[in-house]
């Protein structure tokens, strides 16, 4: 199914659609403020394991996810005040913050050291669609392989994995680019990936 959802003005009727459909097992593909990015409820460990499936991924490399807001993240993460005032100065933005894990994130989103990576996007879809879920969003890019570019337009989704997929939310165009993951671990914080998100203050 494809949904047309306007990026600036999210229609409440049409992501309540998706976050049902979340709410059930859907595995969704949807645009983020970095790339199109492939998710589902991040307490559905099945439609986790199909999006292992569909990115050809090992099951030792835990995905990150999406959270709506700060608060959302200190329910699932441990922050410390170095690293809240970092992430409420930065969010909602192009970055990954790693962070170590509450327990109450399931145990297939975790890595061995007990960590997780989280997201708050700048992308006005990706927040409605968590606050109606009510809960995280897995959050993984749609590349699908080593040698492919991130895909950029809706009817490439279609064109390449719709049918492994049950809803991709068509938010425009985008110009392609991952996010800058920052692990907030250590004082100071280390920057693991340069992205999108601008590092030169870390």
């Amino acid at each position: 199914m494809l949904l047309e959802i306007n990026p600036d003005n999210p229609q409440p009727r049409l992501i309540q659609q998706a976050a049902v459909a979340l709410r059930k097992g859907a595995v969704i593909c949807y645009p983020t403020d970095t790339v199109y990015g492939i998710g589902c409820d991040i307490f559905n460990q099945k439609a986790i394991r199909r999006i292992y499936q569909i990115k050809k991924r090992p099951a030792h490399q835990p995905f990150s996810f999406m959270c709506s807001s700060l608060k959302n993240v200190s329910t699932y993460c441990h922050v410390s005040n170095a690293g809240y005032r970092i992430m409420k100065k930065e969010l909602p933005g192009a970055y990954t913050f790693i962070l170590q894990a509450t327990k109450l994130v399931p145990k297939i989103m975790i890595t061995k050291q007990k960590t997780v990576g989280i997201r708050v996007p700048a992308s006005n879809i990706c927040l409605a669609l968590v606050e109606a879920l009510g809960n995280p969003i897995v959050n993984t890019s749609l590349i699908l392989g080593p040698d492919e570019p991130p895909i950029s337009q809706a009817f490439e989704i279609e064109e390449k994995i719709g049918r492994l997929v049950d809803i991709i939310i068509d938010g425009g165009p985008l110009y392609p680019q991952p996010s800058s993951v920052v692990s907030l671990l250590t004082d100071p914080p280390e920057v693991l990936r340069h992205g999108k998100g601008d590092t030169s203050q870390f």
